[in-house]
């Protein structure tokens, strides 16, 4: 989870409120403390809430939950566009979307620039995924000249990037920088790399590695471009609009930039807030006695507002049908349901003002009787001297078939498309699991007795059937059928107080005449036998191995 650190006076500044207020009322805007210092606290935030990846945001929401500031937060906007992009048709297949705004007239000191570059990496590895997805350049705009053109150059291209005090090719800023290194095979694979120059031909950024040195931002910076190049549109415009609205708090003016296309032009950012319903009765989720009144001011506090021209119902912003016209904010990302707005009027309620209940229902909780009887079955083979193994469910035709001797059949579960060898159908017994732990542990003194307890999957019809069962396997030099039989018998009493009959049966993966079915009630259970020597070569073990498998489930519903 990232984490943001706080100074106590910026915070006292940007809120309005003494700092033991403020640290009391973080954890109810969703926000862990994990330190505290002498003047900052570090705070852990959830990914889904961007705007927290600055003191700016989450001031913002502070001042809202605390009724100092409610409703939409008002953005400071420049309505005209102020900077043109022209993209060039030869960025579509490698990174084909690009947005920008401009920010003017700013101040900014230290903390301010620390902050801003720390959620421009806290969002390349959020939403971006880690650059894959969305990249963020930040860039002087004094440095530069309009029009800006984001096309493509050859490997050999050069230009002085950003933290360095000579010329490189894209090639080599791949090959021996740092951040080329981290994020180059977004690109690598491709035979022209992306760039943004402006109209005399300076770089500003090679997207999604790095910045030019030529429009480095500091402290003194007055008025910024900010580009995101992405593979994703809507990516890229929850990323702008969280970067637009910081900005706007920081005391920039946002202009808006015009983006040309082959064919159509876009004006970014946009910063128009969306609609969505919330229906009232769904608001019983929170176990609240609250009317409409108070439901609209919850959602103000939280930052939200609704529409008082969609009221046609009894309360403020209600229409006929019972629910709330609500108008999000552009940065507001996380929010995508109408759970979400029960969560934010539960925030905007303050959630220390809930108080507890005890259910209505008495009901005592217990241990499912199945995994009961599983935690016994490990004590019970733990008891024996067996060491217990875990395997995955998945795994590979090759071991769980071929290597037994075994054939598949219609009642096989295989992974259509599977992308791994490993990974290509659900066991439908355990054995070549356990024969494959004893095939890596051939170097380990013996004996080695092993037991593995684990689902086993089979098609019944037209539905799955899952099972719980316990497979063993005893290897040593004189590992014999008696052996496995006396283990077997030893669990079944010990666990179930029961005697099982056994039916010989030829089938691998055991040996001919030295296999059986196990019986209860005239119902197969399970297998038991010595292990072929044929399988015991395909799994390269040098010595005997019995085994002896139970489906347990057949068992607990007997």
């Amino acid at each position: 989870m990232p984490v943001v650190t706080l100074q106590h006076r910026r915070l006292e500044r940007l809120v309005g409120k003494g700092i033991d207020e403020i640290l009391a009322m973080l954890p109810y805007i969703a926000l862990d403390i994990e330190e505290e210092g002498n003047d900052y606290v570090k705070v852990e935030y959830n990914p889904n809430r961007p705007d927290f990846s600055t003191d700016y945001g989450i001031a913002r929401a502070l001042r809202g939950i605390m009724g100092i500031e409610v409703g939409l937060p008002k953005l400071n906007l420049v309505e005209s566009s102020v900077a043109t992009f022209n993209v060039d048709a030869s960025v579509y297949s490698i990174r084909p979307y690009i947005l920008a705004l401009v920010a003017l007239d700013g101040r900014m000191d230290d903390e301010d620039l620390r902050q801003l570059i720390s959620m421009q990496e806290d969002l390349h590895m959020g939403i971006g995924r880690k650059r894959r997805k969305a990249s963020i350049g930040l860039h002087d705009y004094d440095k530069v000249d309009g029009p800006f053109y984001y096309t493509t150059e050859s490997k050999d291209f050069k230009f002085i990037p950003l933290n360095s005090a000579r010329e490189m090719s894209m090639q080599e800023i791949l090959a021996s920088m740092d951040v080329g290194k981290a994020y180059g095979h977004i690109i690598k694979d491709h035979a022209r790399y992306p760039i943004i120059k402006d109209a005399k031909g300076n770089v500003l950024s090679f997207p999604p590695i790095v910045n030019a040195e030529l429009t480095r931002v500091t402290e003194h910076t007055r008025n910024m471009l900010v580009e995101v190049t992405a593979t994703d549109l809507n990516t890229a415009r929850d990323v702008l609009a969280v970067i637009a609205v910081t900005l706007s708090d920081m005391g920039f003016k946002v202009a808006s930039v015009s983006i040309n296309y082959d064919g159509y032009t876009i004006t970014t950012p946009d910063m128009s807030h969306r609609r969505m319903s919330l229906p009232m009765d769904r608001l019983s989720l929170l176990g609240l006695d609250i009317d409409r009144k108070e439901v609209i001011e919850c959602l103000r506090r939280s930052r939200l507002d609704v529409d008082e021209g969609k009221g046609k119902g009894e309360g403020e912003g209600e229409e006929v049908d019972g629910s709330i016209e609500c108008l999000v904010p552009r940065y507001r990302v996380d929010i995508i349901h109408w759970i979400d707005l029960v969560e934010e009027v539960a925030i905007g309620y303050n959630i220390s003002r809930f108080e507890p209940r005890y259910p209505r229902l008495k009901a005592m909780g217990s241990r499912d009787r199945t995994l009961k009887v599983l935690d016994d079955a490990r004590s019970v083979m733990v008891g024996l001297g067996m060491l217990e193994v875990m395997n995955f469910n998945l795994v590979s035709m090759l071991m769980q078939y071929e290597m037994v001797g075994r054939r598949m059949d219609s009642n096989s579960l295989v992974v259509e498309e599977s992308k791994s060898k490993e990974h290509e159908v659900l066991r439908d017994s355990l054995i070549p699991s356990l024969l494959a732990v004893l095939s890596r542990n051939v170097h380990e003194p013996y004996p080695q007795r092993l037991f593995e307890i684990g689902k086993v999957f089979s098609r019944v019809g037209e539905s799955i059937r899952e099972e719980w069962s316990i497979g063993v396997v005893i290897a040593h030099s004189n590992a014999n059928y008696t052996e496995a039989r006396s283990y077997l018998q030893a669990f079944l009493h010990t666990l179930f107080g029961i005697d099982v009959e056994t039916e010989p049966v030829d089938e691998p993966p055991y040996e001919s005449g030295k296999a059986a079915e196990i019986l209860f009630k005239d119902k197969m259970i399970g297998s038991i036998g010595e292990v072929s020597s044929r399988v015991l070569s395909n799994f390269r073990i040098r010595v005997p191995v019995s085994a002896f498998e139970v489906i347990i489930s057949r068992l607990i519903a007997k």
